[in-house]
Formats: C-alpha cells, structure tokens, sequence
C-alpha cells in the first residue's frame, strides 16, 4: 500500500476513532475477514490493489474473531463483509469474494477515483509510457504534440493514428494535413492554436477561407476545445465556431 492509501488494522477499541471519525476527512473500507477465512484471503489483496490504485480511500482490516462487539454491531453474519463509511455513516457494503470490477464498482460508491498523473515532458519517457500503456490517449496526444511542435509530423501522424477516434488527437493530425500541403501561412495559423486568441484566427479562417480547408479547420478547434475543457475562455468560443460553420 502507498502512504496516500494506508491499510490500517482495527479493534474493538479503535473502531469508532478510526474508522467511524476518521472517515468524515476521507472515507474508509472496513475488510471483516479471519485467519481461517480462505474466500478472505483471496479477497485482501484485490482490495488492496484495487484500493492503492483508486486512490482517496483508507482500507482497514478487522479481525472478526478478535473483535466480538464491532461483529455484532455490524451484524456479520458471512466472511468476508466489506463496508464503506463516509462522514461518519454506512454508505456502500458487500458480502463474499468478488470480482476485481465489482470492487472498483464498489470503492466508486464512496469516493471519485484519484485524477491520473500528468504525462511525463520529456520525449524519451513519453515514448516509454506510450510502450507500456498503448491505450492511454493522454499519453498520445502529449507525444503528438511535441513531435509535432519539433517538426517530426511523419512520427508525430504515426503515433497519433492509433487514437483517430480521439478529438484532440484528429486535432494535431488535421495540423499535420495542412502542414504536409505547404501553404506556410495557414501552417503557422493553426500551429499554435492553444489559447483564445489563436483560436478565434482559426475560427475567423473557417467563416472567411477557402471551403476546401474549412473541414481541417473545425477539426483544429475542436481538438483544442476538448484539450483545453473547462477554460472558459475556449469553451466561450463554441458559439463562435457554430456561428462561422453554419
């Protein structure tokens, strides 16, 4: 387990502290389980796992042998019984082993997962990351972009490709279209089209240029609104972008 999940065991004596008050700051996942529990033993390390990679939650482990009064509390009748306390309540529970979705399933109940990592700045790790998570098209448009901004469009299209269905990724590729077409002028209007002013050129581009870019065009903005979502100033843009296309 990380420090920013900590598995934590609990008695009797330190149940209501623990648990019942320490998950009004952060919820808290109760593992009732024993030795002798075989089901239980399969089960610890998949909420372990599952509880390190979410994020936001404590887990705690409570021997029910050990524990009599905290049993008949909770009324655990079948082991393994897992519980989730938040702001001091009951809010989600499950008895048996489950699978690993149905756990993920369960810990979403209680508390949003933890926001992924950043992408890595550097080209060499973006490309490891790439390796090792293929499917991850945050990794993808990080390492499009920067092989795009240095030049290398023809491995900037290559690794972009694979995410097509992704906006921000057709995005840079409609950059990459209109750069491998030659016109320099409109290759330096949608080279930096990130903040709202660049933006609102591209979008100018759209209502007043030639119909046979208008298609790559859209295609640049609606990559940067999407990179960019939740930034007012882009997102007040959209109505401007209906406007010159219709």
């Amino acid at each position: 387990m990380t420090a920013a999940t900590p598995l934590l065991d609990v008695t009797d004596a330190t149940f209501d502290t623990a648990v019942i008050g320490a998950s009004s700051v952060r919820p808290v996942v109760v593992d009732f389980w024993a030795g002798w529990c075989a089901p239980c033993r399969t089960l610890g390390p998949i909420l372990e796992q599952a509880v390190a990679l979410h994020g936001g939650v404590t887990l705690a482990k409570l021997d029910v042998d050990a524990n009599p009064e905290v049993t008949a509390r909770f009324g655990i009748q079948g082991i393994p019984a897992v519980k989730g306390f938040r702001d001091g309540e009951l809010v989600a529970e499950f008895v048996g082993l489950q699978p690993r979705g149905q756990v993920e399933r369960f810990l979403a109940q209680l508390a949003p997962a933890a926001p992924p990592p950043p992408p890595p700045s550097d080209e060499a790790s973006l490309r490891a990351a790439v390796l090792d998570r293929p499917d991850d098209v945050t990794l993808r448009r990080a390492l499009g972009a920067l092989l795009l901004k240095t030049g290398r469009i023809d491995e900037a299209d290559t690794v972009l490709s694979a995410a097509r269905d992704d906006q921000v990724c057709d995005g840079l590729r409609a950059r990459i279209e209109i750069r491998r077409e030659g016109d320099p002028a409109l290759a330096a209007l949608v080279g930096d089209a990130d903040d709202p002013t660049a933006v609102r050129r591209v979008i100018a581009a759209i209502r007043d240029g030639a119909p046979a870019h208008r298609a790559q065009l859209r295609r640049v903005v609606l990559g940067a609104l999407v990179e960019h979502q939740g930034d007012p100033a882009l997102e007040a843009l959209r109505g401007e972008l209906a406007s010159a296309l219709f």
